[in-house]
This record gives structure tokens, sequence and C-alpha cells, in this order.
């Protein structure tokens, strides 16, 4: 039963190197394999949480490689994981069937979903494990088999954003792995997460000014994955991605692993006890109050469509980094919710980006005049998650973006009523950015080419499903906002 865990990691990266192997020129043996591999594995991850739920968090538990009584490579569910792991397999086959029929005109598809199975194992690794050795390997792992996805199609542009990603993931992680380090030597003798901290009081006396340097290098370090100012830069430059690619990045895969590394080390590795209060907490906290209102500012001046909606994830992602940062219960639970909403709302309106471009060939909003009348569903999903991402009630946003408010107000920080004022001016906008594009589409000013409008569709229904099926979800779960707020509370508090 312990060796259970292993499954939904390992299955995916197995079959995606398979899939390597075997190249198959079936088109229609291909999408069965990586839509079976993909729906297995979303059962296996979530049988994993919920045996957890039944039987504790021991219940599944197991080292899969043992270097040293301080060092091994070890998987466990607990709280954190359970909201990670399962945001990311709810999500993933979904994204997996937009892709298939995204990806058959884009080329080199065996090799391409070979990279996003494995990618989809080494993401669960991140979820599931035990402590921040092996959360580090599954972290790096993450940047290698993303590569080749940013850099499918292998042009010029795409060949820069790789190196961009390359250099700035690595140099993040190197930052990280000084706080790694430090952790296990004035630790408690061990690398396992645990909540409230693993520093020991005895070592930390007298050295607390070296560890908080080391805590904010190692933050900034797991932030370059998050998108923190002033290295977000590859984010943006990574959207030359197909589309697919860019709604993982943007939603689950990467950014969110960077927020959820960052809720390891606050909450599972420092403490937040023992950060509460210190300039390091100051420093953390104005980087992702400067970051919300960048990105933001940026999105709105930004043309394209799929940068626009990256700067967004910018400023969103520093929204959940934000409330982290508040360093008690309440910013946990706060981060984790906007964490949860977030995703399943930029998911969506990547994909809908992606059906644009993809039936229409047109990336700016000035070129979607009329639009929303030629492609009515795809224009209706991205408006219902435009009003998401605002935080219109009753929709998941303004969860979100209340839990943190709150947070903010409980912590008592007068920097926290800062980030407040950034989250009102991050609304407003979004607010214009957004509804921007939406007024475009529905509300055409000028004349119209009547002609070029008639060529354009809605997608096949193989790409619309998925798109319905991510904005119900969401919205079923904006609905069922008190049950999943209670969870997190749990979470937030330790409890789970």
């Amino acid at each position: 039963m312990h060796r259970f865990l292993t499954f939904p990691i390992l299955l995916p990266i197995l079959l995606g190197i398979g899939l390597l192997c075997l190249q198959p020129k079936s088109r229609r043996v291909r999408s069965g394999y990586i839509m079976a591999a993909g729906l297995v594995t979303s059962v296996l991850s979530l049988s994993c949480i919920g045996l957890t739920l039944l039987r504790g968090e021991q219940a599944l538990a197991c080292i899969l490689v043992s270097f040293s009584k301080s060092f091994s490579i070890s998987l466990r569910i607990d709280g954190a994981s359970m909201v990670y792991g399962g945001i990311v397999s709810v999500l993933w086959p979904l994204v997996t069937a937009y892709a298939l029929d995204y990806m058959s005109h884009e080329g080199h598809e065996n090799r391409f979903f070979s990279f996003w199975l494995m990618a989809y194992g080494v993401v669960l690794g991140i979820a599931y494990s035990e402590d921040f050795l092996s959360l580090y390997l599954f972290y790096e792992l993450l940047t290698l088999a993303t590569l080749p996805l940013v850099m499918h199609s292998m042009d010029e542009k795409a060949r820069y954003a790789g190196r961009q990603y390359v250099v700035y993931s690595l140099s993040g992680a190197s930052f990280a792995f000084i706080g790694m380090v430090f952790l296990l030597n004035y630790g408690v003798g061990h690398l396992n997460f645990t909540y409230g901290g693993v520093l020991d009081p005895a070592l930390v006396a007298g050295h607390e000014n070296t560890l908080l340097i080391v805590f904010v290098a190692a933050f900034f370090g797991f932030g370059v994955k998050a998108a923190i100012f002033p290295f977000y830069k590859w984010l943006p430059d990574a959207s030359v991605a197909p589309t697919p690619v860019s709604a993982l990045l943007h939603a689950v895969a990467v950014v969110k692993a960077g927020a959820f590394a960052i809720v390891r080390l606050i909450y599972f590795g420092f403490g937040a006890d023992f950060l509460r209060g210190t300039w390091a907490q100051t420093v953390v906290m104005a980087a992702t109050i400067v970051t919300i209102v960048y990105g933001s500012a940026r999105a709105l001046r930004t043309p394209h469509l799929k940068r626009r909606l990256a700067f967004s994830t910018v400023s969103n992602l520093s929204y959940i980094l934000f409330s982290l940062t508040l360093m008690t219960p309440a910013g946990l639970l706060g981060g984790l919710t906007h964490m949860v909403y977030h995703a399943f709302v930029k998911i969506t309106m990547f994909c809908c980006a992606g059906a644009i471009i993809h039936k229409s060939g047109r990336e700016y909003v000035y070129e979607l005049e009329g639009c929303g009348r030629v492609m009515p569903v795809t224009f209706a999903t991205f408006t219902i998650s435009s009003f998401a991402l605002i935080g219109l009630p009753p929709l998941g946003g303004f969860a979100g973006k209340w839990m943190i408010a709150e947070g903010a107000v409980a912590s008592g920080n007068p920097l926290a009523y800062v980030g407040i004022g950034a989250l009102i001016l991050s609304t407003l906008l979004t607010t214009l950015y957004l509804t921007t594009i939406v007024a475009r589409a529905y509300f055409p000013v000028g004349q119209l080419d009547t002609a070029a409008l008639d060529r354009i569709r809605d997608p096949g229904w193989s790409m619309k499903v998925p798109l319905i099926l991510l904005t119900a979800s969401g919205v079923l779960l904006a609905l069922a906002s008190d049950g999943l707020i209670r969870f997190l509370a749990l979470v937030s508090r330790g409890v789970l």
C-alpha cells in the first residue's frame, strides 16, 4: 500500500518515455494513448488523496531512495499536497483533451506529448514530496521536462524563450538550494516538511540575521518560477509556446510550483513565527506588492492577447505570494484559496486565447472586433472567466481576494494595508485590461470586415467541450466556496 503513491508519479513519466521511443504514426492511437495515460494518472492521484483522508497522512508515505539518515527521496501527502495535487489532477486531463486537437496543426506531436506526460508526473512529484530534498529534485526536473514544450516550434523566438527560461529557472533554483542547506544545518536534523518549521531554536540563537538573509535569497530563488519582480521576464517570453503549454505554465505547472514551494519554505521550513515581524518579511512582502501593481499595469499596456494574459499571471501570482508573506494561518488560507480559483480561471482564459488564435489567426486585442458574434462559445467562456478574475461575486476570484484582504487586515502589519491598496488598484487595472477585450469582441467600433468575420468559427467540439467543462468547474467550485474554504482553513492551521 505504501508504494501506491509512486504510481501517479512514475506512470506518466514512464509512459512519456515510452511514447518518445514508440513514435506512433496513427493520430488515433497516439490520442488514445495520451488521453488514457492522463486519465489513469489523475484517477490514481485522486485515489491517493482519498486514501490519505480516510487513513491518515502516513498511510501512503514511502521512501523511494535513501542516501543517509538525513537525505532521502521520499513521498507523503499532507493538507498542502492535497490542495496542489488536487488542482493538477483535475485540470491536467481537461487541458490534455484540448491539446490533442490544438497540437494537430503544430507538428512533432509525439515529442510534444511525451514531455507533456513526463511533466505531469514531475509536477505530482512536487506536490507529493515529503521533504525539501525531494521537492528540489522534482523542481529541477520540472525545468528540464517543460523546456522542450516551451521551445516546441524551435524558431528563433522559441529558442530565445527557452534560453531565458533555463537561465532564470536554474539560477533561481541555486538560491533555493542555499536555503535547503541552511535549513539542514540549523534545523532539527531532517528536511521533512513540518508545520511551524524545522529550525532548532538552540542552533538558531545568535544566527538569526544570517538565516533571514538566506530566507530572502531562497524566497526569490523559488519566486523566479512564480514570476516575482524583477525575475518575471521569462514568463511573458514563454508565451511563444503552444497555447496548451502556456495554459499549464501560467495556471498549474510552473508558476504554481513556485508558489507551492514558497508555501513549504515559509510555513514548513523556516517557520512563520520565526519570520514574522522581521526585516525579511518586509522585503519579501514589498516585492510582492510591487509585482501586483507592475504586472497589472504592464497587462493594460500590452496589446498582444497571450502576453497580456501572461502579465496578468505575473500580477495574480503575487496576490498569492503577498498573502503567504503575511505569515499567519489566515495569510496561508488566503493564498491557498486564490491558488485554487486562479488555476481554474487562468487555464480557461489561455485555452480561450488559443482557440481564438487557432481559428482566426488574430493575436492582438485590437483585431478582435466583432469576434464575439462568430465565436460565441469561446467568448462566452472567456467573459465568464474574465469576470471571475476581476473578482465579481459570486465567482471564484472574489472569494480569493476577500480571504487575502481579510488575512491582511487581521495581520496588523502596516505594510499589509499597502498591500490591500495594491489589490484594489490591481483589480481596477484588471477590469480595464479584460473588459477591453470583451467590449471589442461584443461591441465593435467602426466598420467591420464582415467577409473576414464570416470565415471565423468556434473550434470543434474536441476543444469546445474542455472550455465548457473548465468554465463550469470554476463556477461550481465558486458556488461551493464555503466547503472549500473550510477545508483550506484546516490545511492553513496545520490540522491536515
